[in-house]
């Protein structure tokens, strides 16, 4: 009996090892197929390079946002978000996009754009106004320029505006909602949740803390956000106004002239459009190729010559230096945290590492900061700053060249360059400071948790549990005005503005570049280029070539983030589906602040951050 049982304990135990083996031998036949599905993707992807065969329209299709500076994406979030159902958006670099667009002027192969701007987000005014110069460039060429949409966001119809001829789709619209800013505001809810919201600042116009201790908007936040709202719509409308050759006061309708014209056109936005000049024919796609065919030949497909934005970029011959001298570029987007961070916020430690990159290289002659970050830790800012100072002793100038927002923080790694060069739509200032802290001591308290213990010093008993006593709070909030202090008297130093004067424009008031240039806070009204130029002209160098100081990634980090730019995987379900669409603006909100929160990183929980500059 006890033979027959260990036969079958045997028997079983080879089984399994059987199991075994086929299990894992299946695994790694599947892990290794993968991998030679991958391969044979991305380099077929990539040994077919699409070309330019004959004369054709560049098609400006943007899709995703548009950013200064390129993220790499960790591969397990790309991964995670393609089983949920949630593609990473493609980025498109500022600067890619005005490149492209100057190279195509001057390519003979390139015979005019069409602006197919549909899957393009909503962009700050001051990135659109960049690309708008380049398209104004193409247009001096004498190259034509076609716009083409069923519908128009915003900002999608800012840049068709500079299109010789815009189409729209008889069924679409020209949607034009204005600027705004709002925020959500969790007072009554903290307060429901017995959450303690410890706020220390300085500034009557520091509105950043304003969504934790109050239900809405200060009359100081209002006063100082209409002000730039207006200036920042007044530009965008005085834009459109030029380029379509009408009256601004059409676009400054109010809610009642607005109705009478929509009844007028029997509801008809297109119609609306098409009559108040906006657009310059309503369309179908058909009739829009067929026109298209007539200016640029047909391609035996049903429609016109053309390659895409994405399609035409491989074909663009590389640049090569020609230069001894380098104009360095080091650019700082995002929030600004303590440390080294990754690409799409701003950490303290990596971007002094890139500026004193810059400092260390004798090939470089200048440097240009190029700014665009609501602010965030005090700390990873003056650490920043430093290694400006550091480059300007080593007699290396620096310019600071403000994109859509350089403010609070933006503004401290800013102000001790050589120059600051802004747009008159910039955002800046901002100059204030603030701490929050939570405890949870009450609503712990309401579940019969409560925290006992003794301590060895003054502060031992402060904490998330137990709270902040009111010496704790006092020294906290004397903190931040010396903070404030600091803040003040660099600016007064490095833009030789008296305090009393400064007194006047900061308390963590926002500017625009045009005011903040009246107020000395910036030296000149001018974008990327002019930015660029003028550091050269700081240095005394003629021929230069343009620099960009970027951490490098890894080659296994460069070919996963070329891979996923190659290869989509979409196995999952989107969650967002399975919510209420009225409620997922909100959801994204929430989330957003909840990922402002977790960025707050400041060894001393000192932040200049500017939370309403964010425009909707």
């Amino acid at each position: 009996m006890k033979k027959l049982f260990k036969f079958i304990g045997l028997f079983f135990k080879g089984i399994w090892k059987l199991i075994t083996f086929v299990r894992l031998a299946l695994t790694n036949l599947f892990f290794l197929a993968s991998i030679a599905i991958i391969y044979f993707v991305y380099f077929h992807a990539q040994s077919e390079a699409p070309t330019v065969p004959t004369e054709s329209a560049l098609i400006l299709n943007l899709s995703g946002p548009i950013v200064e500076q390129p993220n790499y994406v960790n591969p397990m979030d790309s991964f995670t978000g393609s089983l949920i159902g949630q593609d990473l958006p493609k980025e498109n670099i500022l600067f890619d996009i005005v490149e492209t667009l100057r190279y195509a002027k001057d390519d003979p192969k390139i015979s005019g754009l069409v602006l197919a701007l549909g899957d393009l987000p909503e962009t700050n005014l001051t990135k659109l106004r960049y690309i708008a110069k380049a398209l104004n460039e193409f247009k001096a060429s004498g190259k034509p320029i076609y716009a083409a949409g069923g519908f128009y966001n915003q900002s999608q119809y800012y840049l068709a505006s500079y299109a010789d001829k815009v189409y729209l789709a008889p069924d679409g619209a020209v949607l034009l909602k204005g600027y705004s800013s709002y925020s959500l505001y969790y007072k009554t809810l903290l307060e429901k949740l017995n959450v303690n919201t410890h706020v220390f600042r300085v500034g009557t116009y520091k509105s950043a803390i304003e969504p934790f201790v109050r239900d809405d908007m200060s009359e100081e936040a209002k006063e100082s956000a209409s002000r730039w709202l207006s200036q920042l719509w007044g530009a965008f409308v005085d834009d459109i106004a030029a380029n379509r050759q009408i009256k601004p006061e059409s676009l400054n309708l109010s809610m009642d002239e607005f109705l009478t014209l929509l009844k007028k056109n029997d509801g008809d936005l297109a119609a609306l459009s098409l009559n108040i000049g906006l657009v310059d024919q309503l369309a179908t796609r058909q009739q829009v190729r067929s026109e298209l065919i007539d200016v640029f030949g047909s391609n035996g497909e049903d429609s016109y010559n053309h390659i895409s934005y994405y399609d035409y970029q491989p074909t663009m011959a590389p640049s090569f230096s020609t230069s001894a001298n380098d104009i360095a570029v080091v650019v700082a987007s995002g929030a600004i945290m303590d440390g080294s961070q990754p690409r799409g916020t701003v950490g303290g430690d990596t971007v002094a590492a890139l500026l004193r990159q810059a400092r260390n290289d004798d090939k470089v002659k200048a440097v240009v900061l190029r700014v665009d970050s609501p602010g965030g830790s005090a700390f990873a800012s003056e650490v920043i700053r430093n290694e400006i100072e550091a480059l300007k002793e080593a007699g290396k100038p620096v310019v600071a060249s403000m994109s859509s927002l350089a403010a609070s923080g933006g503004y401290w790694i800013s102000m001790s360059a050589d120059r600051i060069v802004a747009q008159p739509t910039t955002l800046t200032g901002s100059i204030g400071i603030f701490s929050v802290i939570t405890t949870f001591e009450k609503g712990l308290n309401e579940l019969g948790v409560y925290t006992d213990g003794v301590g060895t010093s003054p502060f031992s008993d402060v904490g998330v549990t137990t709270g902040l006593s009111e010496g704790a709070a006092e020294a906290f909030q004397l903190g931040i005005e010396h903070g404030y202090k600091r803040f003040t008297q660099l600016v007064s130093d490095n833009r030789n503005i008296s305090l009393t004067q400064l007194d006047n424009v900061a308390q963590g008031r926002v500017w625009t570049g045009q005011d903040a240039m009246k107020f000395g806070l910036v030296d000149s009204i001018g974008d990327f280029d002019d930015a660029v130029s003028l550091a050269a002209e700081l240095a005394e160098v003629e021929n230069y070539d343009i620099y960009w100081v970027e951490e490098p990634l890894s080659p296994a980090q460069q070919f996963i983030q070329d891979l996923m730019n190659q290869v989509k995987v979409s196995v999952g379900i989107d969650i967002n589906s399975y919510l209420p669409p009225a409620l997922q603006p909100v959801i994204k909100q929430v989330s957003a602040d909840a990922d402002l929160l977790q960025s707050f990183n400041d060894p001393k929980g000192h932040y200049a951050f500017c939370l309403n500059c964010m425009v909707q």
